[in-house]
């Protein structure tokens, strides 16, 4: 056999494994990526999205579902409440006001049980994650907040109502639409939490650290006792003031306390929190964030696909050292309607203020 077709015959034999060895590694890939898809695929919601013009025509398309993961269980069986989704209120499509900023809204509902799903907003926060800068903006939105909750200008009420009413309306196309007209946003992406999951994403990231008041103690040992009671948890109470790690539903309780102090407090413990959370999930490792990623799906509600949940996932964590808050409305920029009682607020002078903050001047 003379020496060039030695060479040939062993350049062939390399090519062969490195062949199979590429195909290996791809699939193996593909694998992974297809584990996760459909992992992460069991958080996801059909929520029907039209343009304006197409407002009125709505038709699920079959075998489309509208709950993701288990929504039949009781809390303490690992269920969690499904999303109230009207077919009458899809959400409006809004086209994107800047390519490298996404608004995301996530809500969390006062429900006292799986099958409580029409109920209202407990919390609502804008989200707003900045590629471009690596930046993430939280923005809580006060939930007595005077709106004419309607779809569109031509839908809308024309009696002031509480905006963490809409939900209980029309669901989350009604809740996303009317904060759009209202406040001129760009949100068409949702992330829906009740007690049970908000607490259960917590707990897998070890708690949060908060700086708990003396005064805070026996309100979040209220909702402590309110919670254990209504999901079957067994939390211990919170023994003492300070700086301390709490678990997930000791942290829901601290966030949910209104009557120490006012509403405005209460939003601004919410968004301590999903700070502390953000920041946490920024500092875990990449088979941390997968191992958590995987562990929470199912877990709550969502319209974001796979693809969605890992894009925001990347770029939030990213942005989780440079995090910012702001709160609708602003201190003396509202009046107070005292029956029934509401924020009345100027939204010309409102939303320049809220969208300096979200896409600067």
């Amino acid at each position: 056999m003379s020496k060039n077709n030695v060479n040939n015959k062993k350049k062939n034999s390399f090519g062969k494994v490195l062949i199979r060895f590429l195909c290996i590694v791809l699939g193996l890939i593909l694998g992974v990526f297809l584990y996760f898809y459909i992992k992460l695929g069991r958080t996801y919601i059909y929520i029907p999205t039209v343009s304006s013009e197409e407002y009125d025509t709505l038709e699920l398309k079959a075998g489309e579902s509208l709950t993701g993961g288990d929504v039949k269980s009781a809390w303490k069986d690992g269920g969690h409440t499904r999303v109230f989704f009207d077919p009458k209120h899809p959400i409006i499509e809004v086209k994107q006001k800047d390519p490298d900023i996404e608004n995301i809204l996530v809500y969390g509902i006062d429900s006292r049980k799986v099958s409580d799903y029409k109920c209202r907003t407990d919390s609502m926060i804008v989200v707003t994650i900045n590629k471009r800068d690596n930046t993430v903006k939280l923005t809580s939105l006060m939930r007595d907040i005077g709106v004419y909750i309607g779809d569109t200008d031509a839908t809308a009420g024309k009696t002031l109502k509480k905006l963490n009413s809409a939900y209980v309306y029309g669901g989350v196309g009604l809740m996303i639409n009317t904060i759009n007209r209202t406040f001129d946003l760009d949100i068409q992406r949702f992330v829906m939490l009740d007690f049970t999951s908000a607490a259960g994403v917590i707990d897998m990231c070890g708690g949060v650290d908060i700086t708990v008041s003396a005064d805070e103690v026996k309100y979040a040992n209220e909702f402590i006792d309110y919670q254990n009671k209504w999901t079957g948890s067994k939390s211990p109470k919170i023994s003492s003031s300070g700086r301390q790690t709490l678990n997930g539903v000791q942290a829901v309780a601290w966030s949910r306390i209104r009557y120490l102090d006012s509403d405005f407090v209460r939003t601004s413990r919410q968004r301590t929190i999903a700070q502390a959370l953000i920041e946490k999930v920024g500092d875990m490792n990449y088979f941390e964030k997968i191992r958590l990623l995987e562990k929470s799906t199912g877990m709550f509600e969502t319209n974001m696909q796979p693809k969605d949940l890992m894009r925001v996932g990347y770029y939030g964590a990213k942005g989780a050292h440079d995090l910012k808050q702001y709160r609708v409305p602003e201190d003396k920029m509202y009046k107070v309607q005292k029956n029934p009682w509401m924020m009345i607020i100027d939204f010309k002078q409102t939303n320049a203020k809220l969208h300096n903050f979200i896409w600067g001047k």
